[in-house]
């Protein structure tokens, strides 16, 4: 895809995000609509069990499977994307162990039906995130420019753009485009975010589980546009109810990222 084409297409997915912002987002109806999700009736000590297993299952699988990898002498590329996809199936695994213990007690109850398909809704919060999060990326390096601090890459763009063989690529991307959005909503969205709103003002539940979105992906660039989509789509899954919402919009957003990455985009 040539830059011209990026460009038009970039235009396109600003132009159609701003058009849905502002009819689901910004319009009087669209404010007054009420949420449909539900509260999450966990204790807070099933809460931060929760919060615990997905973290520990995300360090404790790479490093249970350092030694393998090690030994295997795959290289240096081959061990950090395997590492990174050993942490997200840890994570996976994490969700699913408190699930099937814990989580049978404190099961939130069902919320309304959302009338509208969830891969439809997913897709219109994955636009209406393109020219918010564009806005935020470009004053926030703005910012960073003014203050003098360096700004690097994350390192899953690195690997993205240096990944020499089709499986470790394909590795990365069913990593970053099928399971990082599973169990990073399940975590920030569906768990913090949905058990922090029970407990604090509602400006502190959407900021909070955000700003540990941002910070968890150790990236001074990424940081504030990370803490915007956070927001975005805690305010998709409050409207709707729904994280699997959140889930194809979060896909679809790292989709985007991968694409602009391989087409030679500075992220």
């Amino acid at each position: 895809m040539s830059p011209g084409d990026l460009m038009l297409t970039e235009i396109a997915l600003i132009f159609g995000g701003l058009v849905l912002l502002w009819r689901y987002g910004l319009r009087k109806e669209a404010r007054e609509t009420p949420p449909r999700l539900t509260t999450w009736p966990a204790s807070g000590t099933d809460f931060f069990v929760f919060v615990w297993l997905v973290i520990a299952g995300g360090f404790l699988a790479p490093m249970a499977a350092s030694h393998w990898i090690k030994q295997a002498a795959l290289g240096r590329e081959y061990e950090l994307i395997l590492s990174t996809a050993i942490f997200q199936f840890g994570m996976l695994a994490g969700v699913m162990a408190f699930a099937l213990t814990l989580g049978r007690r404190s099961r939130p109850a069902k919320p309304a039906p959302f009338p509208t398909n969830p891969i439809l809704a997913g897709g219109a919060v994955f636009l209406i995130s393109v020219p918010v999060v564009s806005v935020v990326s470009l004053l926030w390096l703005g910012l960073l420019k003014l203050c003098h601090i360096d700004a690097p890459q994350q390192e899953a763009i690195d690997l993205l753009r240096n990944a020499r063989s089709s499986l470790p690529f394909a590795i990365l991307l069913f990593s970053a485009i099928v399971i990082a959005p599973i169990n990073e909503e399940l975590l920030f969205r569906a768990g913090i975010f949905r058990f922090v709103r029970s407990h604090l003002p509602r400006w502190a539940a959407l900021l909070l589980p955000a700003v540990i979105f941002g910070l968890m992906h150790m990236n001074v660039a990424s940081f504030a546009p990370l803490v915007a989509l956070g927001i975005i789509f805690s305010l998709a899954y409050e409207r709707t109810g729904r994280i699997s919402t959140t889930m194809v919009a979060h896909a679809l957003f790292n989709l985007m990222a991968t694409l602009l990455v391989m087409a030679g985009v500075d992220l």
